[in-house]
């Protein structure tokens, strides 16, 4: 999973960003202006940054954009960098590209030409070995064998498992061994989309459709025609729109808003999601005919706890992911850094064992890793005691603590917290946390 830093002042540009890049399955994390970003770039390894030109001094010249592409090559970071800008024109284009830039989107942007802009400039290595299924014993084994199993069939699927436990990889998987692999496969995050979007976002509007709907946009159901719909956090959609959802799934059929053309989908739907919807039907926040529809077939990934068994392997395999990505020989793991890792819970499961082998194999100059170069802390450890405040305050502090502790993660971090991926898109939005 790469990671992404984004750069931009207007923080809907950034959210319109993220969810059309968490939506291809990236890790994403924001800067309103060239000085946080370098901030973030002290903090975190980052694989690609999105550089809007423009902010606070001006807004049509692209300076600010260009000194922060001078800072960044006179530094020793060898970071991919793709340009974004409301004013795109040929020489700034050129002045960009001169200075390190390796791509120019303009806005705005089809997210399609987005998201194939920044596949485009990743590190290959991002892109294949980090970012597939792994099985390592014979259960997930026979779990993979599974999954190809139901690939044959046309039944939609619903994949269930905590944050973190490869969920998008498996329904990767599942598109690949299907007769739709050279279709599209088309990925949503529906946790980090508006709830006034999330119509617009499935089926597509046309210009002119509401207020703001200055340009069509075409919708996931459209592009994924003939291919793969992977819709994760099912459990976020809201219930008004569930009943549209359960139309499509029933008869294929759907308009664009805007439009009274009923159009026909064709897509395979997988889905995906952490929460218990057996619960929210109880509670009436789930369709249980929706339900059905989902779960023709099932598969349970385990969180990274239960597989204590694949730990060394799995293990091994960021390392050496890792270290040929920054050109280092390969390390080992020597046995009290893996009974190190044994002993942790992982609340971040795959995820964030990878981000924790990926510092250590950056912060460790010895050829074996050892227990001292695993950076784990005590989940008790974050901000345990508060001082006196008020309710919003102190949940401000700990969602603040517990990113800080999971290195930019938000889904870690919610996943901690109790909170789904959407509650704490909102809860970032509401104490303005978009930069952590």
């Amino acid at each position: 999973m790469a990671r992404i830093l984004i750069i931009d002042d207007q923080s809907d540009v950034r959210l319109s960003a993220r969810i059309a890049l968490e939506s291809d399955n990236h890790h994403c994390i924001e800067a309103d202006s060239p000085t946080a970003a370098l901030s973030q770039l002290n903090r975190h390894q980052v694989d690609l940054v999105l550089l809007d030109m423009n902010f606070t001094k001006d807004t049509t010249s692209g300076k600010e954009g260009l000194a922060f592409l001078n800072s960044l090559r006179q530094s020793s970071r060898r970071i991919a960098v793709v340009v974004i800008t409301a004013y795109a024109n040929v020489e700034l284009a050129v002045k960009a590209m001169q200075l390190g830039a390796c791509d120019f989107v303009e806005k705005p942007w089809q997210n399609r030409r987005l998201v194939n802009a920044v596949r485009k400039h990743l590190p290959h290595d991002n892109s294949d070995a980090n970012d597939r299924f792994l099985a390592f014993s014979k259960k997930t084994q026979t779990l993979i064998e599974n999954a190809k199993r139901i690939a044959a069939t046309n039944a939609n699927v619903l994949i269930t498992g905590e944050n973190g436990t490869g969920k998008s990889m498996l329904a990767k998987l599942i598109h690949q061994h299907s007769d739709k692999a050279d279709a599209p496969f088309v990925s949503v995050n529906m946790a980090a989309i508006p709830e006034n979007l999330f119509e617009s976002e499935l089926f597509g509007h046309s210009k002119g459709a509401f207020t703001d709907a200055k340009e069509a946009r075409t919708g996931r159901f459209t592009l994924a025609q003939s291919g793969t719909l992977f819709l994760d956090e099912i459990g976020t959609l809201p219930l008004a729109l569930q009943a549209k959802l359960l139309r499509v799934l029933e008869s294929g059929e759907y308009e664009v808003l805007g439009s009274s053309t009923t159009l026909h989908s064709d897509a395979r739907v997988i889905s995906a999601t952490n929460a218990d919807l057996q619960a929210a039907i109880a509670d009436g926040d789930f369709r249980q005919d929706l339900l059905y529809r989902l779960n023709t077939l099932v598969l349970t990934l385990p969180p990274l706890r239960q597989r204590s068994d694949e730990l060394a392997s799995l293990a091994d395999h960021f390392i050496r992911i890792h270290c040929q990505r920054y050109q280092l020989p390969v390390k080992t793991l020597n046995r009290c850094a893996l009974d190190k890792l044994s002993a942790y819970q992982w609340p971040g499961n795959m995820r964030e064992l990878s981000h924790v082998l990926e510092r250590s194999v950056i912060m460790s100059d010895a050829d074996s890793l050892s227990a001292e170069h695993i950076a784990l802390q005590p989940h008790q450890d974050i901000d345990s005691s508060l001082p006196l405040m008020n309710l919003e305050e102190a949940e401000k502090r700990m969602i603040s603590n517990a990113i800080a502790h999971f290195d930019g993660n938000v889904v870690a971090a919610g996943e901690f917290l109790g909170l789904s991926k959407s509650a704490m898109y909102r809860r970032l939005d509401k104490y303005q946390l978009g930069n952590q």
